[in-house]
């Protein structure tokens, strides 16, 4: 028999965090949802913190001929994570990496201006960086955007996730730049982030702005 899915959505999933990261709140903390769908559990979660809400795009590098299939990432600022294992057991050429950096570069750079049209960049330097993802798979696109926050100066970085798979969570658990993950359901048998959620709907662009300035009028009536 199937198990039910953990959460209904993904504002439900941004409330089940709150829970587990209400200590963080006195900490002034800047809550970094990763779009599409990461930035609605972020924006719940900030909500409930009272915390600056913000994205970092990155983009996962899909393998040839299996686009599912991440081989690494890439964030905004052009900091790349490549997955060796799977690289060399695919036998992707150097070429095909550096081309398919380039296209995914190019795509974040557009969806970036969208974002930033409607909310500025928060500085992450020397404050204490929440980085929010609807869940893991491979934990390509988290694994980037820590090393993008890690180079922008955050003086922790805390991953928080609402499940995904045990071997990914460990993996980033044992990132130096780490200092907490977050993830209250971890499968036994892990297959999609779909799992984790009875309703899995799409994220458009279109609704990542409208939270993003949603959350800068919040934060100007906050401050």
């Amino acid at each position: 028999m199937d198990r039910p899915a953990p959460y209904q959505d993904r504002v439900d999933a941004g409330r089940a965090l709150a829970e587990s990261l209400k200590k963080y709140a006195g900490e002034r903390p800047v809550i970094v949802g990763l779009p599409r769908g990461g930035v609605v559990v972020a924006a719940e979660l900030a909500r409930a913190l009272g915390a600056e809400l913000d994205v970092i795009l990155a983009g996962k590098l899909r393998a040839p001929y299996n686009p599912e299939l991440a081989i690494g990432a890439v964030s905004e600022d052009g900091h790349v994570y490549l997955n060796r294992l799977a690289i060399r057991g695919l036998h992707v050429k150097d070429s095909y990496i550096e081309e398919e950096t380039k296209s995914r570069l190019r795509t974040m750079r557009e969806r970036l201006n969208l974002y930033r049209a409607v909310k500025e960049k928060v500085p992450l330097k020397g404050r204490t960086v929440v980085i929010v993802d609807d869940g893991l798979a491979t934990g390509s696109t988290m694994i980037s955007a820590i090393q993008a926050a890690h180079a922008s100066g955050a003086r922790k970085i805390v991953a928080a996730v609402p499940g995904g798979p045990a071997d990914t969570v460990e993996r980033i658990r044992e990132m130096e730049e780490v200092s907490e993950v977050i993830c209250p359901h971890i499968p036994d048998l892990f297959f999609a982030v779909s799992q984790l959620y009875v309703d899995f709907g799409q994220v458009e662009d279109s609704e990542v702005a409208e939270i993003l300035k949603a959350s800068s009028e919040e934060e100007r009536k906050r401050a």
